[in-house]
């Protein structure tokens, strides 16, 4: 219909699809319209507007009152003319909705309105007319004079001899069509025309005021006449057949529905939603072209003026108010939520809609616009509030409250009306409202909820901005990460407690409380995911726990201050909390990290049993490799307990040391294993009396030459062992063999590992350990002590009656005690000694060295007591064997820079010097003592008549009736052979 200035924005937001289109955000409630496009509403929207006005009045419209001057024309040529040309406009409507007035409005005028084609003849006369709603109207929605002058004259035309005919009984399109000629519209009339049919068939066929299941004859004459249209434009002159069908089709259709509506109406514009997408047209130019945030001052009026097309649209108040309600909110939206005005307008009808939506004389068509709308504002509403944190920031947090008066308002009608009216199938799929258990708490607990998680999950992704995704370097650095995940979401809760909970407090009892609830369990969903994958107890991680720790404890105190006045509230939040029990993580995963070195240490220790050879490290380290492997993990274990810094672990420690302890007796279990001294004291001899030589025998004896090696008599078993290579050289090594410079690296390295059980007794104390010092490793210092004693006792045996058999048992004094003496033995026994004090820790050598002699004296003692047939002695003997053992303690006494004092070397002398001692007795007084003495260990008293054998202790003593009985079978001379022939019938040597 010729030029026409467009508005920018005024109508960007019209959608005409159900889901919002590109660039809006409001879902569209009010169906779809195909066949039409929005220039062509508008443009229909306003010839309705036209024609509504013009057969209301024959004016043209009536003026605002406060632009009509009381002094007529002149004033208002005036007001154009001068500077101060300017009017304030008070609107009741705008006051109503809380809408800002502008302070001053420029006068409108017809000049200004015009076309720049429009010919100035009589512009005075135009300036003089005061401005009319129809003018504004007309500007507003974007039309030139030139359409209002063409439609004037159509409109004059088809009212000749109609002048009493209401416009509600006019079929417009139609009569547009009839009156309007093809020349006034030149080149664009094919497409008018165009227009007006489509729009006849949208409102008579499409979305007609009543539904029916068949289509009649009349409706498809005129939809054939449509698609023709499309191809060529029909004859619309009055004798043309095409207009005379079409006017016939037409006033079918719009008249068929008399029952529906008041008589002399016809129905060609009211069906849904096509009188809604109509209105909606119209009601938008209520907006200001210059400053579109603004409402036009002109509201009433022009909001008057539409209400003239009510009747043609099937349009009343309620309907209205959900239509006004809607462009508002649009606008608003439109406009950036800028112009807060718009919003609280929105909220001022949103209260009429409340109102309306309670009537009991609701028609239908209200009911079926409410919903949808009302459900498009909630969606729209609760999208932002959903993920309050993203929309709204420090500046548009005011925004939310309105915000949240929207959603709640909406929610609260949709739920009215599905709960007392049953329209539940009118809530579209977006809504997500639960009649049954709808109240404002409950939505915004639900928006707290979700937009907190939204905020967490932002941060947790993608870091807060500072950091790549977190999602990524759980993997990579999950310890840091997390602890700086629990830095932001403490900065989360400060924030929600600062910006957004003083907004949420006035619908919701306890809004941080539900917040500090949903990050704590949050954070616990994702601490508890990495928990369950950590194998190992680390300083870093005992960093992130006590982080989460410190989290829990100030989210708990937020939410517990937030709740105080209500105790059902704080027990509800309490129970949604799970607590991440840092505590119990922190203790069973240092349990497991325990339990974990032991098991290491076990495997430690059986290995050593596989393969442990014990030979020494090196000179410097006379250690088993085995054993220092077990101790540098050890002390790596208590080393790392205690850098992990965590608070109270006194039973954990408790259960590190005993865990430690029995690896160590595990360990000295191991090293014990190696026989006992029993297996190397040569058998006791049979007990036999001593030959009686003659004189002759004697003496040839004496004649020959003494053997170095020992004499041993043909006719008497010898027990006499090999002699080792170069045994007469003056050169003489050591005889300690490999497998007894074995034991003695054991005694070094049980010793080793006292000395590193004391040093890690100390860190335990040092660190307030639950038990005294010196107390954490009793049990196994305790097994290592007695583990010592018998390995020193059986490398002691070993190395007197095996590796020195050959210098001691099997030679001192074989033959004769004169002839084989014990200096040869005591330079072996140097020679042995140096050799194991090379060998030896300085640890382990005094107990060593005592063990040593202690064999030594039990060597002793076995030669002069169980030496077996090579050995007799005759009381004169005593002296020498005396002597000779008082070497063998000097020995000692003076050994290793006299490690071993003279007090130590005589306690352990006493009973080998009480057996010697023995020696001296003559015969007849050890036969005397010897009977008393087994008399009274039998029990026999002091009768002599009957002498009993006694029995073989092993345990030498001159008190013994065992040993003095050894003594009597080694003395050589008559009385004792006698006694023991009679007494005991024992055979002689051979």
């Amino acid at each position: 219909m010729g030029s026409r200035r467009r508005r920018s924005s005024s109508f960007s937001s019209l959608s005409f699809l159900d889901e919002p289109e590109e660039g809006s955000e409001l879902q569209w409630p009010f169906g779809r319209l195909d066949t039409l496009s929005r220039d062509e509403l508008r443009e229909t929207a306003y010839e309705l507007f036209f024609a509504c006005c013009r057969s209301s009045s024959s004016s043209g419209g009536r003026a605002p009152a406060p632009r009509h001057p009381s002094d007529g024309g002149d004033g208002m040529l005036k007001a154009f003319n001068g500077a101060a040309g300017l009017m304030t406009v008070t609107s009741r409507v705008k006051s109503a909705l809380g809408q800002r007035a502008r302070p001053a409005a420029k006068m409108r005028n017809l000049a200004n309105l015009g076309s720049p084609s429009v010919p100035t003849s009589g512009s005075l006369k135009a300036k003089q007319r005061p401005i009319t709603s129809a003018d504004i109207m007309r500007q507003q929605m974007g039309f030139t004079e030139q359409t209002d002058a063409r439609l004037r004259k159509t409109f004059s035309r088809f009212l000749v001899g109609q002048a009493g005919k209401q416009i509600e009984s006019i079929v417009l399109p139609l009569e547009l069509l009839r009156h309007l000629r093809p020349s006034e519209l030149g080149d664009d009339y094919p497409q008018w025309q165009l227009r007006q049919l489509k729009t006849l068939e949208a409102g008579l066929l499409l979305h007609p005021s009543a539904s029916s299941d068949r289509l009649p004859s009349a409706g498809l004459r005129l939809r054939e006449i449509v698609s023709a249209s499309q191809l060529k434009p029909i004859d619309t002159s009055k004798n043309s057949e095409a207009m005379r069908t079409l006017c016939n089709c037409v006033m079918t259709l719009a008249w068929r529905y008399q029952s529906v509506g008041p008589a002399e109406v016809c129905h060609w514009a009211d069906g849904y939603p096509f009188n809604v997408h109509l209105y909606l047209a119209l009601l938008r130019a209520v907006f200001d072209l210059e400053d579109e945030t603004v409402v036009l001052d002109e509201v009433d009026d022009l909001l008057e003026q539409m209400k003239k097309t009510w009747p043609t649209l099937g349009i009343n108040k309620m309907i209205h108010n959900v239509c006004f309600t809607w462009v508002l909110l649009e606008q608003y939206i439109a406009t950036g939520l800028s112009e807060s005005g718009l919003m609280r307008a929105t909220l001022e009808m949103l209260d009429e809609v409340a109102m309306d939506a309670k009537r009991p004389d609701r028609e239908p068509s209200y009911v079926r616009i409410l919903i949808p709308t009302m459900n498009s504002f909630k969606v729209w509403a609760e999208k932002k509030l959903l993920d309050y944190h993203e929309q709204f920031d420090e500046v548009g947090v005011a925004t939310m409250e309105s915000l949240l008066c929207l959603a709640l308002a909406t929610a609260k009608i949709i739920n009215d009306e599905t709960t007392n009216h049953g329209n539940v199938g009118m809530i579209v799929k977006h809504d997500i409202v639960d009649a049954s258990k709808f109240s404002s708490p409950n939505r915004v607990d639900l928006y707290i909820r979700t937009s907190v998680k939204s905020a967490f999950t932002k941060v947790y992704e993608n870091g807060n901005g500072k950091i790549d995704s977190m999602v990524v370097e759980v993997d990579e650095d999950p310890n840091d990460t997390l602890t700086e995940l629990a830095k932001e979401i403490e900065n989360l809760a400060l924030l929600e407690k600062q910006r957004y909970s003083p907004i949420l407090e006035r619908w919701h009892p306890f809004p941080l409380a539900v917040a500090a609830a949903t990050l704590h369990n949050s954070f616990g969903t994702v601490l508890k995911e990495y928990i369950y994958k950590v194998s190992s107890l680390t300083n870093e991680l005992v960093r992130l726990l006590h982080a989460a720790g410190d989290l829990e404890k100030k989210l708990i105190q937020m939410a517990e201050e937030d709740s105080a006045e209500s105790e059902d509230g704080w027990k509800r939040i309490l129970s949604e909390i799970t607590s991440y029990e840092v505590d119990s993580i922190i203790f069973n995963l240092l349990k497991c990290w325990i339990d974990d070195r032991m098991r290491m240490g076990r495997e430690c220790v059986n290995r050593a049993r596989e393969t442990e050879s014990w030979n020494p490290m090196s000179k410097s380290e006379p250690y088993a490799e085995s054993a220092v492997d077990l101790m540098k993990l050890a002390k790596l274990t208590v080393d790392e307990f205690f850098e992990i810094e965590v608070g109270v672990k006194d039973e954990l420690s408790m259960a590190l040391a005993e865990g430690l302890d029995n690896l160590f007796k595990d360990y000295g279990s191991f090293a014990a294993s190696c026989g006992s001294k029993e297996s190397y004291i040569p058998a006791l001899p049979p007990l036999t009396r001593c030959n009686q030589e003659s004189r002759v025998a004697q003496l040839w004896k004496k004649a020959a030459t003494p053997c170095s090696a020992g004499v041993v008599d043909p006719g008497t078993v010898t027990v006499c062992r090999p002699c080792p290579p170069g045994a007469d050289s003056g050169a003489q090594r050591h005889t300690a063999s490999r497998g007894t410079q074995r034991l003695y690296v054991r005694l070094n390295t049980l010793h080793h590992i006292l000395g590193f059980l004391h040093s890690v007794d100390k860190s335990f104390s040092s660190h307030g350990a639950p038990l005294p010092s010196h107390r954490h490793f009793d049990g196994a210092r305790s097994s290592i002590h007695a583990v010592i004693l018998h390995v020193a006792e059986v490398a002691a045996y070993r190395l007197i009656f095996l590796d020195s058999s050959h210098f001691f048992y099997d030679s001192l004094y074989s033959g004769s005690a004169a002839s084989v003496r014990i200096h040869q033995t005591l330079r072996m026994l140097s020679q042995n000694l140096a050799l194991l004090r090379s060998v030896l820790s300085e640890r382990a050598q005094a107990q060593v060295l005592r063990e040593v002699m202690k064999a030594s004296f039990e060597a002793f003692l076995m030669v002069i007591l169980a030496g077996g047939s090579a050995r007799a002695f005759t009381r004169a003997d005593y002296d020498l064997v005396s002597e000779d053992f008082i070497s063998l303690k000097r020995l000692f006494a003076t050994c290793w820079e006299g490690m071993l004092t003279v007090e130590v070397v005589e306690r352990e002398a006493e009973i080998t010097e009480g057996v010697v001692a023995l020696m001296s007795l003559p015969t007849e007084k050890l036969v005397e003592s010897f009977s008393i003495a087994v008399c009274e260990a039998s029990g026999l008293g002091r009768s002599l008549e009957r002498v009993p054998m006694p029995p073989t202790t092993g345990r030498w003593h001159c008190a013994d009736p065992n040993t003095m009985l050894r003594v009597l079978c080694h003395r050589n001379d008559d009385i004792a052979n006698r006694f023991l022939r009679r007494a005991f019938e024992l055979p002689k040597r051979r």
